[in-house]
């Protein structure tokens, strides 16, 4: 591929269509724990409060680094050996998810509630970690030094969590619709056998996705448990011994549990700092976490403020999710070709200015009254800005992980994204109110918010290290 002249073109490479299908599996869990569990819940009769104290379970995709490292390092018997170490872990992940709809089938909500809840909680942990790992074998279909590939992968990979959000939905509404009138009473649990068949098939299709040797990543990582083994006192044929297989003295074992502890979470942070520096690493995180948060305050308060305006559920259907949903589709893939031409700094400050512009189309809305051209209008130029920040934004993550910890990396940079999001945009809701409804000032000051994480960009502009690795495993990689 010529990296001096990008184009379009990029996206005919087959590695897109495995990433696709990545992508699918990872937002087709959320129709589950999302669309799915919230009508199962309404249409028995239980409470917005109880519907609403159901949605804590999404809380988990904000943690989820805590327990990346062990999926960088810890190794699914036979399976890893026999399908590759991400994929191992995913198919499990899936397995589990499947057992999960198997047992709601035999549950009355209005009955056992909270063992409906569980089961939901266990769905979005098996998600958000199946987030981990899909995650990281995205980004290794793609050689570090293509750097225009890992561009288009992270628009594909965009694309592929709404396609399988939204066609996915779509295929569970259709079914149960239909259940339903046919005169089954209890067509849920007939809905979830069918996403059940749909996880089987979307287990088959992953076996078809290749996977490279985790041998390089895995002797780095043994590297470095073994220097944090040696720095606690432990000698050099003691430490190789262990690495081994063989086995030492009890004080041994102890000091490698540490050594293993220490490098499998302590080590992809200062691989991180170490790459990036501590002042230059503080600040990209500081950027990752402000960066969407006032995306997040308007998404949040969006619906709320279309019923307020007098649009009526068809219209917010016909305009903010299928119109939506398209423009989403064909801008993201744009710009993934944007990020790489003009350079994915440049990208976020151009997507990021823009996505705090367009919020002020709502403002206008929100003066005009429910004009549905204009409704249109600010949905269609939002979800074009959105797009473009999304996928600059995942571009940008791509880069900075390192492949030697790439699911730890990762999953770290999304969490802290997703906490900034989710713990400030609850605040919404009372913003709203002190300011007595008055939502075109609401919307223009989410367009202020984006300011604080531009002015942290252009201090660290030139000072980013995006390579994508601090070790050889980049260079050593190829895919067909």
């Amino acid at each position: 591929m010529n990296q001096s002249k990008p184009s379009l073109a990029v996206y005919a490479d087959r590695r897109m269509l495995r990433i696709l299908l990545l992508g699918i599996i990872s937002g087709f869990p959320w129709i589950i724990i999302g669309t799915a569990l919230t009508l199962w819940l309404k249409e028995d009769g239980l409470s917005r409060s109880t519907i609403g104290f159901a949605g804590l379970i999404f809380g988990v995709y904000a943690i989820n680094f805590w327990w990346a490292p062990l999926v960088d390092r810890i190794r699914i018997p036979y399976l890893t050996d026999a399908i590759g170490h991400r994929k191992s872990w995913i198919f499990t992940l899936q397995a589990i998810m499947l057992f999960c709809l198997v047992i709601w089938t035999q549950l009355d909500p209005t009955k056992n509630l909270w063992m409906v809840i569980a089961i939901g909680l266990v769905i979005a942990i098996c998600s958000a970690t199946q987030d981990i790992t899909i995650d990281a074998l995205r980004i290794e279909q793609i050689p570090v030094e293509d750097k225009a590939s890992i561009a288009a992968g992270a628009a594909i990979a965009v694309v592929g969590w709404w396609t399988g959000y939204k066609l996915g939905g779509a295929i569970m509404l259709f079914v149960a619709d239909k259940l339903e009138a046919l005169g089954y009473v209890d067509y849920w649990p007939i809905t979830f056998m069918v996403l059940a068949l749909l996880i089987i098939i979307i287990n088959w299709l992953l076996m078809l996705i290749p996977e490279v040797s985790d041998a390089i990543r895995r002797e780095e990582q043994r590297v470095a448990q073994q220097k944090v083994a040696q720095a606690m006192g432990v000698q050099s044929e003691a430490v190789e011994s262990a690495t081994d297989g063989r086995q030492g003295s009890g004080k041994f074992s102890i000091v490698q549990i540490l050594a293993w502890f220490s490098s499998t979470y302590i080590g992809p942070l200062l691989s991180f700092f170490k790459k990036n520096g501590w002042q230059i690493g503080l600040a990209i995180l500081a950027f990752v976490f402000l960066f969407k948060i006032g995306e997040a305050f308007m998404g949040k308060m969006s619906l709320v403020f279309y019923k307020e305006l007098g649009f009526s559920k068809s219209d917010i259907a016909i305009y903010s999710k299928s119109l939506g949903w398209v423009t989403t589709v064909v801008f993201t893939l744009l710009g993934g070709w944007f990020a790489f031409r003009a350079g994915v700094v440049k990208a976020l400050f151009i997507a990021g200015i823009a996505m705090a512009c367009t919020n002020l189309m709502f403002s206008w809305l929100a003066w005009a009254g429910p004009s549905k051209g204009l409704f249109a209008l600010a949905v269609v130029v939002d979800d074009i800005a959105a797009a473009f920040a999304t996928v600059a934004f995942v571009t940008f993550i791509s880069l900075l992980v390192d492949r030697t910890y790439t699911a730890t990396q990762y999953a770290l940079l999304a969490s802290i994204a997703t906490f900034g999001r989710t713990t400030m945009a609850a605040f919404s809701g009372q913003m709203v109110d002190s300011l007595d409804g008055d939502w075109g000032l609401f919307f223009i000051i989410t367009t202020l918010m984006v300011i604080p994480s531009l002015i942290v960009l252009w201090f660290i502009r030139n000072k980013l290290n995006l390579s994508g690795t601090t070790s050889v495993i980049g260079k050593s990689r190829s895919q067909s």
